[in-house]
């Protein structure tokens, strides 16, 4: 034969066969039934707490120094992103330095089982065991399918593995896949509290006294006569009475005497 007519007939070959394949492919989907379904767990909760105070605000840049005294800097925050302060929703323009910041996020965490279960019914056209199977589908057109390990086939009733399939058999064989899966949600929430208000300047208070009035002058009562003060005593007088007495016991003692000298 000649090298370059073989050539050809192998490209021509190859380019069927490549043909031939993608239009197995594109009715495969058509052909095999596909059904999943989904098993949830028990999900769990994380929250996690972030804290700080505002100390700079420009347009959309903000600047937080945290609980840890680190500063994040968080440039273009979006417009809706919020803060709820006082029941109300703040914007990045309307927060304020000395304001604090709390931030919530919540993480829900759900394991889950999606099972897959694929379903293909066809007459056995030709096989290649273990690794690919031919079948006339429905349509009276030939798709091709790669076994899976340990598949199994329903025939008759009866099930078997790849190397017992013939041409002409018709089979209904099942796919069963099982992929585990965990699905992540986060949900944020925002809260502040406004700066205390600044302290008022103390301004001084003008107080007014009013003068008591003077008490009325009252007319001077008349003075009662003057009473001289009682300033003397009657003992100096009974003293001089006992001097005097005593005098004249002692002259009448010495004349006592002399007389008695006399006679």
């Amino acid at each position: 034969m000649n090298p370059s007519k073989f050539s050809r007939s192998i490209l021509r070959a190859v380019l069927v066969g490549g043909a031939l394949c993608i239009a197995l492919s594109l009715t495969a989907a058509a052909q095999v039934q596909t059904t999943t379904t989904t098993a949830h767990g028990t999900p769990t909760k994380t929250i996690t707490v972030q804290r700080g105070e505002i100390v700079y605000v420009s347009g959309n840049s903000v600047v937080v120094k945290m609980e840890d005294g680190t500063l994040r800097h968080f440039d273009n925050v979006p417009e809706t992103t919020t803060v709820t302060v006082d029941g109300k929703q703040l914007n990045v323009h309307q927060l304020k330095p000395g304001m604090k910041v709390e931030k919530q996020t919540i993480t829900t965490t759900t394991p889950r089982m999606v099972t897959t279960i694929k379903t293909v019914t066809g007459t056995v056209w030709k096989v290649n065991p273990p690794l690919t199977v031919i079948l006339t589908m429905e349509n009276n057109k030939n798709q091709s399918f790669k076994i899976p390990n340990g598949q199994k086939f329903n025939v008759n009733g009866q099930e078997t593995d790849a190397w017992g399939l013939r041409k002409g058999m018709k089979i209904n064989a099942q796919v069963v896949t099982e992929s585990p899966e965990v699905g992540v949600s986060q949900h944020v929430k925002r809260s502040g509290e406004m700066p205390p208000p600044e302290p008022q300047p103390d301004v001084p208070i003008l107080m007014v006294v009013a003068a008591a009035p003077a008490p009325a002058e009252e007319a001077p009562a008349e003075a009662a006569p003057a009473k001289l003060p009682k300033t003397a005593s009657e003992l100096p007088l009974v003293g001089l009475l006992g001097l005097l007495f005593c005098g004249i016991s002692l002259t009448a003692m010495a004349i006592r005497g002399t007389v008695a000298r006399l006679s």
